[in-house]
């Protein structure tokens, strides 16, 4: 049980902090950052779905944005059309996109490499032209659409500190599940189909099966984020969900490290930080961070969280050894 505590205690602290912060930043009058905070926790989730169908199972996607949209205008939309509460829209639109990630994945499982990136290139495209030229105008096409704020049991969280510790409880849970997820037979069936998709298919591994799996958890992870954002700046528009947009997740996610718990969360808080100290370089920026994502993919494939894992596991192995070896 010790032991236990003792490998969490990174995680915990982190937990203490970010609970703390918004008192801190609201002392300091820095409120900026609570702000900041909130797109942070939103985008872990988001990044941490697509960690699960990229990082564990190997599957390039580069059309995230897509079920971005679909968590964000399909939450908007239920609770503007038909007033349902935000909290049960926000729910109903992760499912949607889930279903519709798993019809994507099942014909698209057979695809590999960068047919696969094409296929999904394509699906966010379609989305994006179906925002745009929506049916009666649903979504407000160029306009753009408004949306309410998240409320739960008449409580809402329409200020940035109130919808900070939604968020932060939100991705909590979140990664928690994943947690989970990656530890489960399901999550070993991912990391199988990752490495080696013909050996996992010869142990008896369904793979279509795991990797339309794979899908539709990631679709939900970050439709879910998108139906937050929704009632979090409560106003969107179709600029927010091109294709920049999933390359923005797939930045933040090789920043930080695939493949990981922290890995996301360390990527999401690098790319924004840069995003805002780069603002006034606003032309440049997806420039800058092609170069920084080609540095990072040379200089250190694990990503920064996965690069600091791996010293310290050589630190600590050196430092083991030179114990062992004085105590001989």
């Amino acid at each position: 049980m010790l032991g236990l505590i003792k490998t969490k205690m990174p995680v915990l602290a982190l937990i203490l902090v970010a609970f703390s912060l918004p008192t801190f930043f609201t002392a300091t009058g820095n409120t900026f950052f609570i702000m900041v905070g909130c797109l942070v926790f939103l985008y872990v989730i988001a990044v941490s779905g697509l960690d699960i169908v990229f990082g564990y199972s190997g599957q390039i996607s580069i059309g995230h944005a897509a079920f971005f949209a679909i968590g964000a205008y399909m939450s908007g939309i239920l609770n503007n059309e038909l007033n349902i509460p935000v909290i049960f829209t926000m729910f109903i639109a992760s499912v949607i996109a889930a279903v519709i990630g798993a019809l994507l994945a099942y014909p698209a499982s057979k695809l590999v490499f960068h047919f696969l990136s094409l296929a999904t290139i394509a699906f966010g495209e379609i989305v994006y032209q179906i925002i745009v030229n929506s049916p009666g105008g649903i979504t407000g096409n160029f306009r753009g659409m408004f949306a309410s704020p998240v409320s739960l049991f008449g409580f809402p969280f329409n200020s940035n500190v109130r919808f900070y510790y939604f968020g932060l409880i939100c991705c909590i849970l979140f990664l928690l599940v994943k947690h989970l997820i990656v530890r489960s037979k399901v999550g070993r069936a991912f990391i199988a189909i990752r490495e080696n998709s013909r050996a996992a298919d010869g142990m008896g591994i369904d793979v279509r099966k795991y990797k339309v799996m794979a899908f539709s958890i990631s679709a939900f992870y970050t439709a879910f984020a998108g139906a937050m954002f929704t009632h979090f700046v409560r106003y969107i528009s179709p600029e927010t969900f091109t294709i920049q947009q999933s390359i923005m997740f797939i930045i933040m996610l090789l920043f930080g490290g695939t493949a990981s718990l922290l890995g996301p969360v360390v990527g999401v808080v690098t790319v924004l930080t840069l995003t805002e100290v780069l603002r006034p370089l606003q032309e440049f920026q997806m420039l800058i961070f092609g170069v920084m994502m080609l540095l990072v993919i040379v200089v250190i494939p694990g990503g920064i969280w996965g690069t600091m894992v791996s010293a310290f596991k050589k630190l600590t192995g050196g430092l083991q050894k030179k114990g062992g070896a004085s105590d001989a």
